[in-house]
């Protein structure tokens, strides 16, 4: 019998709804892969949740091209007004890290096992920070790529929670247009967008 796929974006609407019936505005850890991705969840997340941007990414190997994602994603942020407060908080950029869970997965293709290891290691800095700042939920801008596969992250990002003891906000932020505004977006914005997720094996 083949599994029911879920439907994230549902599940998302129904927390967003009970919460307003309860009056209630969660604090959301959100890992930031980049402003481009960033700019929609944004639009989006910040009607609802009290938002602390993370970012958080050893996968960009190149310091320069890290620099640009991490001053685009403050840029963004600083130019738009939000409903509900908006804060940046950068991780150590620290490539050997992603060098280090990267041994003997060089040749992997992409959205292989190097890259869910990738997401895994950026994922879990987000929940540990989120549970030391007290924050409701964490989540990711990970799933508004269509190169991504957002069932696995958020699966990782389910076991994570049960492992760290923090709950997971799931999401597929290609739903509802996210992807094609976000698009939008970074043109009204003149965002830097990337052609590659950061990696030397992506490039």
């Amino acid at each position: 019998m083949s599994e029911i796929k879920r439907n994230y974006q549902r599940e998302l609407d129904k927390l967003i709804e009970n919460n307003q019936r309860a009056g209630v505005t969660p604090t959301l850890c959100l890992h930031a892969c980049c402003a481009p991705c960033m700019s929609y969840c944004l639009e989006y997340l910040s009607n609802f949740f009290k938002i602390i941007v993370v970012f958080y990414n050893p996968n960009i190997t190149e310091e320069a091209e890290y620099n640009m994602r991490l001053n685009e994603v403050k840029r963004f942020v600083a130019e738009n007004e939000y409903k509900y407060p908006v804060t940046v908080v950068e991780g150590d950029y620290t490539p050997e890290k992603f060098f280090e869970l990267s041994k003997g997965l060089e040749s992997a293709p992409e959205r292989g096992k190097r890259c869910l290891s990738c997401y895994e290691e950026r994922l879990r800095f987000t929940a540990k920070l989120a549970k030391e700042m007290g924050a409701d939920f964490f989540a990711t801008t990970l799933t508004l790529s269509p190169l991504k596969n957002a069932d696995a992250i958020n699966k990782i990002g389910e076991r994570l929670s049960a492992e760290l003891d923090t709950p997971y906000l799931c999401t597929d932020f290609k739903k509802k247009g996210g992807y094609l505004r976000s698009i939008e977006l970074s043109k009204l914005h003149n965002l830097y967008r990337q052609n590659f997720c950061g990696c030397i094996y992506s490039r």
